[in-house]
């Protein structure tokens, strides 16, 4: 963790040396020339043969009228070097260069603290031996590398720098160090590298630092005190091939000088405050392979771009980007570019130059009008073509299989009408081919049986006809297949069953399939979810289907299905969502469904049942023809538990999980709570209430919350909040003190566990607290939402990649995210969490915290209605929906979200110029309106910005609310393969919007 230190005093420290007599290697006269070697060789000949000198003399005063001074000193010094090098190789080594050494300890001056790498650095030792310090083999006394990186580094870099001038390597990387970059680097020109990536450094990129002529490496990202402007002097650096300043707060415009460096390949400026456009002038190098522009306020037309995704760039790209011939990325989606005719698509074509092109995307933004037939033209190294989320209407390239090596295809949520091309076949590499939401017809192609490599088939939502073809059957590697909503009719065909057995996911719903459901559906044998509903298919659900033991969902409604449920459904040990409701079953209901212990949800409506209800304690939906008028009351009323004339059969406490915390006895809780006394009541949750307490063993207030064990699945709610709190250690998340396993007075189970007590009540209070009557007391500020957001997003971070096995919360929302005194966030409620399995967390789950479809209305994932399983995507939606809410001040269950608009469309709507218009008004009376009638934004920008400074806080209050509910909405996408995953979330969340805003409004 990267701690703030207070600078140093300043001190007078040795400056770099500027004459040349600083350096005793260096000879103060003229250079000596081959000229004088051949004669010195001469002399020493002659000496040797035991000449006189005066001889010697005579004979080579002509030559030596000019040089003999020279000469002979240069005699003496080569006597004087063999000398002293004979003494070197014998004393020791801390007799070296005292300028290196003196350079080294200003430097150890400056720190203030460090892992311990600093206390081999004092004079008992030769320096050259120091931890991090490497001397030259030829200049041996002479530091030539320094490297430091992730040492804990505090304080500030010294100016004495620049007097190690053989230094060759400085690296300083992954530290805390404050303060300026010292101009005195520039003084090092035997520089190669410099690495100061990842600390605290603030101030501006000396000019100067453009004098090491021989740097290559220059990294100083991740800075974000580092501001001011890109130096137009690095433009003449002519060795220079990395220049990587993401993450920083430069601001100013892209130097059109960085353009003369014909030596550079990579160049990074992502993560700042850059403005205008890119330079034409960079375009011209020839080396240039990797350009990352993303996050910046670059607004102008670009005339070069590799990665420049998540700006606000707009009109059309221009055609002259296939000059950049060595480009391999290419990326500017989440931008606002169009295209609308062939002219403004000439781009594409001008791609097919870039023959070392791998990746395009292009999705996200305004593009409209057909495809270009150019497209099937880019480059055979062509591996990732992105063009999703646009309004591109017309067909596939017919040509599209061109692309011989492309790996993953994505043209969804366009408009694209016609067949998908036979074509397609021929990319024999591609894994991931996304379709799905458009206008496509016609028949799937029976190439699409070539794609033996295909994974991810997704083509829903389109009007695809004709049969499911049975070349499918070749695709041994899916895991995972979607055609749902299309019209697609004919059989399923068996050889699809045999080819689909490692997959975990298969969606054919809601077509006009029809026949019997092939007995092979038991080759499944991996299959998560089976999504079957809404066809026409007959006959009798075949007992094979039992051999699916990790199915979780299974839907099969409207349907024609006949016959009884087969008595093999019992071996469906993971069966968590079994709907057979709108079909033609008759006989019993099986009563061995109750040994599926995971069952919690079971629809069986609008069938022929006849016999009694099995006495098993699940939610049911069971008209039959003799009572049918008490059985829609039922489905109504949302329960019937067991026989219609038996009372509900209690729930089997499940075994108690260990957490490895006391247990306190039963008695303590009820003592601590006043016999849970409504006067100690904070809340009442799905599975109980939650009480304000004290226990004799804690020194602060508790928190204590009380299961209802009377209520369906809250044993298992209790075991699964167990399960998850016993992992997890992180500042966001709730503490847990300590837990009760116990009898109550009347000799019933009881469950409870104590939380550490949080001051502030929940989020959604916070959110939604009537401002006006609370004198101001119950609006959060811009600043506190922001530092909130960061805190809930970090402890989902946590929770999805901190841990292992990772956790998946199931249930994020205002009211689950309590505010200590310190108004941070702290995540609770683990009541519905999921832990994924050790072995397999991408696919599977661990099946004792098994609670059905999981979530709240309104922040539940979409996809967990449609039986799909539990993933972290569900979490990053819940977050998403939760930092719209958050800075609108707008729950997802508003009354004004009605006839298919939501929370998530109402806030993409006002993007980029109305987000004033839908923020939350209470943050404007939190943030200084100067007036009581001051109740949004408008009035606030109109009246209460009143000198320069308030209009530029305004300016940077709009771009920050702009990137936090573009977060939320790029978090809350109704696909899960298009959302942020949750550390992009995280570091967005960090870095670009909260750390950003806070920086700006300080410089105000």
């Amino acid at each position: 963790m990267i701690e703030l230190r207070h600078r140093g005093q300043e001190e007078d420290l040795p400056q770099p040396a500027t004459n040349t007599c600083s350096d005793p290697y260096r000879s103060p006269f003229p250079p000596i020339t081959p000229l004088d070697h051949l004669l010195t060789g001469c002399i020493l000949f002659c000496l040797r043969m035991k000449l006189q000198l005066l001889q010697l003399t005579r004979a080579l005063a002509t030559m030596l009228l000019v040089r003999t001074r020279y000469l002979l000193l240069h005699l003496l010094l080569l006597s004087t070097a063999a000398t002293t090098n004979r003494a070197a190789a014998s004393s020791s080594p801390s007799t070296g260069h005292g300028g290196d050494e003196a350079a080294l300890l200003a430097f150890k001056a400056r720190i203030s603290g460090h892992s311990g790498v600093l206390d081999s650095w004092n004079q008992s030792t030769s320096y050259c031996s120091w931890e991090g310090v490497t001397c030259g083999k030829r200049h041996r006394w002479r530091v030539v590398t320094l490297n430091l990186t992730s040492q804990g580094l505090g304080g500030t870099i010294s100016p004495a720098i620049g007097n190690l001038t053989f230094l060759r390597i400085l690296d300083l990387s992954i530290n805390t160090l404050d303060g300026e970059i010292p101009p005195s680097i520039g003084s090092l020109r035997r520089l190669q590298k410099l690495d100061l990536n990842t600390n605290m450094l603030t101030g501006v990129i000396p000019s100067n630092i453009s004098r090491c002529v021989s740097l290559r490496v220059m990294y100083i990202h991740s800075n974000k005190g580092v501001q001011g402007s890109i130096p137009a002097e690095i433009g003449s650096m002519p060795s220079l091939s990395y220049l990587v300043l993401f993450n920083n707060s430069i601001t100013g415009t892209i130097p059109p000088s960085l353009g003369n460096l014909s030596q550079l390949t990579d160049l990074s400026l992502s993560l700042n405050y850059l403005e205008g456009s890119i330079p034409e002038e960079i375009g011209n190098n020839p080396h240039l392979s990797f350009l990352q522009l993303s996050i910046n306020n670059l607004s102008a037309t670009i005339c070069m771009v590799i990665d420049a995704g998540l700006n606000s760039l707009t009109g059309v790209v221009p055609s002259e980007l296939g000059r950049f011939q060595n480009f391999i990325v290419l990326r500017i989606e989440k931008n606002i570019f169009e295209a609308n005719n062939e002219e403004e698509w000439e781009f594409i074509a001008s791609l097919t130059n870039c023959s070392n092109l791998q990746m395009l995307e292009l999705g996200w933004n305004k593009f409209a009008g057909k495809l270009p037939s150019s497209l099937a033209n880019l480059s055979t190294n062509l591996l990732w073509l992105r063009i999703n989320s646009n309004n591109i209407s017309g067909g596939i390239p017919s040509e599209i299989g061109n692309l011989a090596n492309l790996q993953m295809l994505e043209l969804a949520e366009n408009l694209l009408s016609g067949d998908i091309p036979q074509s397609i076949g021929k990319l024999t590499q591609l894994k991931v081919l996304h379709l799905h939401t458009n206008s496509l017809s016609g028949v799937i192609p029976s190439s699409i049986g070539n794609l033996t490599s295909l994974h991810t088939p997704i083509a829903s939502r389109n009007n695809l006809e004709g049969p499911i073809p049975p070349s499918f059957g070749n695709l041994n590697k899916l895991w995972a297949i979607d055609l749902s909503r299309n019209k697609l009719a004919g059989i399923i065909p068996n050889e699809i069953m045999h080819a689909f057995s490692n997959s975990i996911y298969f969606d054919l719903s809601n077509n006009l399939l029809e026949g019997q459901l092939p007995v092979e559906v038991g080759h499944l044998v991996n299959l998560e979810q089976l999504i079957l509903s809404g066809n026409k298919l007959s006959g009798e659900i075949p007992g094979t289907i039992g051999n699916c033991r990790v199915l979780e969902t299974l839907l099969m409604d409207g349907n024609s299905f006949q016959g009884s449920i087969p008595a093999t459904f019992k071996n469906m040990a993971g069966l968590n969502l079994l709907n057979l409701t709108n079909n033609k079953l008759n006989g019993s209901i099986p009563g061995n469904l109750a040994s599926i212990t995971n069952l919690q949800e079971l629809y069986l409506a609008h069938n022929n049942f006849s016999g009694t209800i099995p006495e098993f304690s699940l939610r049911i939906a069971i008209p039959t023809a003799g009572a049918f008028l008490l059985s829609l009351f039922i489905v109504w009323a949302g329960f019937l538990n067991g026989k219609m004339n038996t009372a509900p059969k209690k729930e089997i406490p499940p075994q108690f999980t260990e957490i490895e915390l006391p247990i306190v006895p039963y008695n303590d809780i009820l003592k601590g709570t006043d016999g849970f006394s409504e006067a100690n009541l904070l809340g009442k949750g799905r599975y109980g209430r939650v009480y304000k307490g004290t226990l004799e063993n804690q020194a602060s207030v508790v928190a204590v919350k009380v299961f209802n064990l009377q209520l369906l699945g809250s044993y298992k709610s209790f075991l699964a909040e167990c399960e998850a709190l016993r992992r997890v250690r992180h500042r966001c998340l709730v503490k847990i003190v300590t837990c009760c396993s116990s009898i109550d007075h009347q000799g019933e189970d009881f469950r409870a566990l104590v939380f550490q007590f949080m001051a502030n009540s929940s989020l959604d209070r916070w959110i939604h607290s009537n401002f006006e009557t609370q004198n101001g007391q119950g609006a959060l500020r811009l600043s506190q939402r922001l530092d909130i957001a960061v805190d809930i997003a970090d402890a989902l971070d946590y929770l999805h990649n901190g841990c292992q096995p990772p956790i998946i919360h199931c249930d994020i929302k205002p009211s689950n995210i309590l505010i200590d005194q310190d108004m941070r966030a702290r995540v609770g409620d683990f009541g519905i969490a999921r832990v994924l399995d050790d072995v397999t967390s991408k696919c599977h789950m661990n099946s004792r915290n098994s609670i059905g479809i999981r979530g709240t209305i309104g922040y539940i994932a979409p996809e967990y209605g449609e039986g799909l399983t539990v993933s972290t995507n569900g979490d990053v939606f819940s977050l998403g929906i939760t930092l719209i809410e958050m800075f609108t001040g707008r729950s997802p269950t508003d009354d004004m979200f009605i006839d298919g608009i939501s929370l998530h469309y109402y806030a993409e709507a006002a993007l980029p110029d109305k987000v004033m218009e839908i923020a939350d008004a209470n943050i404007w009376l939190s943030e200084g309106a100067n007036t009581s009638n001051d109740t949004d934004a408008n009035i606030w920008l109109s009246e209460g910005a009143n000198t320069s400074n308030d209009t530029r806080h305004i300016t940077k209050v709009k771009e920050c609310l702009s990137s936090v509910i573009q977060l939320g909405i790029m978090c809350s996408k109704q696909l899960p393969t298009e959302r942020l995953s949750m550390s992009d979330a995280a570091a967005e969340m960090h870095a670009t919007i909260r750390d950003a805003y806070t920086f700006t409004t300080t410089q105000l």
